[in-house]
């Protein structure tokens, strides 16, 4: 076991190192050939910036993984899901593909996890047990993979802040997995290598930064991380087994459902860009570039945290932990406006209450 210990603490510094040294070339290439973000009045940054460098967090997970050597009978299908990904990444950072050639790369991805037979079983339901999914897992698994892949690609808006949300999220799911006898070897390794390599990506990454991850970065990390909760979250048989991966990535999942809403309710495409997002919404009350990023890391290790309590409480605790989480969650992004400023309706209802208490 100890010898064990020390070899995933060697890939962790063999995924930093090499995703760090590398970065340098990285954006030498991402320079040279044209892998560039250019400024428009939708993005943050005012000049044209590298944006390669999840190569670099890709090189140093695959580092990592030659170090620990993890045997796994869904590898050969994760592996391949993985290729898809980041070949999709790597041409959409140059020609910016369309939304629907990405999703269809996604979802080919995800059919190829499911075809090496990783799937979302069941879920465990209070007062009702455990629910199996029979041939709907299939389904499931494959937009539990999509959804999480993109969720992530949508919070890249700010240097650091969708590689700093990735790796408080994975490190949650490490965690979880080292409290856990059962835990599956793959998402222990996957996890090690996946926190060194994006940490490695982000000395570089952090305001001001010098490259950002582009969807070749955002899109591997969102489908690793779809892919170890997978493997280490829906396993378990503890309370609502859906419910802990949900609060681990509350702050990318919820930001994509509000994005859905506001832009249905917009009557915009759900997949159209818009500057609704929660780090635009900090940034218009006044926060400054590295405020932000900070208050966005500061929820999501509230919720990792939130997460791995919620694991160890009471069916009744977690079930009244639920309900103030999603009040919340609705609170604050009525608060900061993630549905426009005009719709607020508990914050709304709350202020028709206090103006009728005070006629009375």
């Amino acid at each position: 076991m100890m010898e064990g210990s020390y070899l995933y603490l060697i890939a962790f510094f063999v995924s930093l190192l090499v995703s760090a040294t590398t970065m340098p070339l990285v954006i030498k290439l991402a320079n040279t050939y044209g892998f560039v973000d250019h400024k428009n009045n939708r993005k943050i940054h005012k000049e044209t910036m590298p944006r390669l460098g999840g190569i670099s967090i890709i090189v140093g997970t695959m580092a990592g993984l030659l170090i620990i050597r993890p045997e796994s009978d869904h590898l050969m299908g994760v592996a391949f899901g993985a290729l898809v990904i980041i070949v999709t990444g790597i041409l959409d950072d140059k020609y910016s593909l369309g939304a629907k050639t990405k999703f269809a790369a996604q979802l080919i991805a995800a059919i190829a996890v499911v075809a090496s037979g990783l799937n979302i079983p069941f879920i465990t339901l209070p007062f009702m047990g455990q629910f199996e999914f029979g041939i709907f897992s299939y389904v499931i698994t494959v937009i539990w993979i999509v959804g999480i892949t993109n969720s992530i690609n949508l919070i890249d808006g700010l240097d650091g802040l969708a590689g700093g949300v990735a790796t408080i999220a994975i490190s949650t799911i490490l965690i979880m997995a080292l409290l856990d006898s059962f835990a599956h070897v793959l998402t222990i390794a996957l996890s090690v290598v996946l926190i060194g390599s994006t940490l490695g990506f982000l000395f570089f990454n952090f305001h001001p930064a010098k490259i950002f991850m582009g969807d070749a970065g955002s899109l591997f990390l969102g489908y690793s991380i779809a892919i170890i909760s997978i493997l280490g979250l829906f396993k378990s048989v503890t309370f609502v087994s859906l419910v802990v991966p949900i609060i681990i990535l509350a702050v990318p999942i919820s930001d994509t459902v509000f994005a859905m809403v506001r832009r249905i309710l917009n009557k915009q495409g759900i997949m159209s860009p818009d500057k609704g997002h929660l780090h635009h919404c900090l940034l218009a009350m006044g926060y400054s570039h590295r405020e932000t990023v900070l208050i966005v890391y500061g929820f999501s290790i509230f919720f990792g945290a939130l997460a791995i309590i919620f694991t160890n409480a009471t069916l009744w605790a977690s079930l009244i932990l639920l309900v103030v989480l999603l009040m919340v969650i609705q609170l604050y992004a009525e608060f900061i406006g993630l549905f426009g400023k005009s719709r607020r309706p508990i914050i709304d209802a709350v202020k028709r209450f206090g103006m009728i208490d005070k006629k009375e």
